[in-house]
């Protein structure tokens, strides 16, 4: 069985139990961002001003919102279950594991850092030195070519496409797919994305992917 040296992890709905982190601060704060997302869905506006929309509905529910805001919501942000367990797998197998993802950086960076992931890739929310949110985003994922991010940390960690493994949830990770060795659906939203990988698994505990991921010993051995 080939073995492989990186996981690129999608983040909402893969290692959340929520479609985005962007809608649970929708949730947070109790606002409806569905025209918005059907905008974006049906192409009428692009993914800058589908986070620029959302981020005025916050402001709209909360003029002053902040970052530490953001930060008070998101450690409640509901988690999959099995993330230690996987990671801490992968890593003692010598594969680097990496989050890319369209959701909030902030939510990224505090799982890659509560759960020790090697890297992570996500779209930023812009503040003042007040910490008030200016109402801008930044675009570091672009949800059309998140393959571009699977290239890149496949340059940085020095491997290859054929060893590496994204694992994903809707057909914005299709992309990814593309760009790895292995793709995993996990819990797919959708025909396209099951159809697109190379392996579908449906659970609650993301670490039923490893065994996708990791060389089996052969008992005969």
């Amino acid at each position: 069985m080939r073995r492989y040296d990186l996981v690129c992890f999608d983040m909402d709905g893969v290692l959340t139990t929520v479609r985005s982190s962007w809608h649970w601060i929708n949730l947070c704060l109790g606002v409806d961002n569905e025209p918005i997302y059907r905008a974006y869905i049906n192409g009428e506006i692009d993914q800058p001003e589908f986070m620029r929309r959302d981020i005025a509905l916050w402001k709209a529910a909360k003029p002053d919102i902040r970052m530490l805001d953001l930060i008070r919501f998101l450690q409640e942000l509901p988690l999959v279950g099995g993330i230690q367990e996987t990671v801490a797998c992968l890593k003692s197998n010598g594969v680097k594991c990496v989050i890319v993802s369209g959701g909030i950086d902030l939510a990224a960076r505090m799982i890659a850092e509560e759960f020790e992931f090697d890297d992570h890739a996500a779209d930023g929310i812009c503040c003042g030195s007040d910490g008030v949110l200016t109402g801008e985003g930044t675009m570091n994922v672009d949800l059309r070519d998140k393959g571009a991010n699977v290239k890149h940390f496949i340059e940085k960690y020095g491997t290859t496409k054929d060893r590496t493994v994204s694992i994903g949830n809707s057909y914005t990770d299709i992309p990814m797919f593309k760009e790895s060795g292995m793709s995993i659906a996990f819990n797919p939203t959708d025909k396209f994305t099951e159809e697109a990988a190379s392996y579908v698994v449906r659970s609650e505990n993301i670490s039923d992917v490893l065994e996708h991921i990791l060389p089996q010993e052969d008992p005969h051995s």
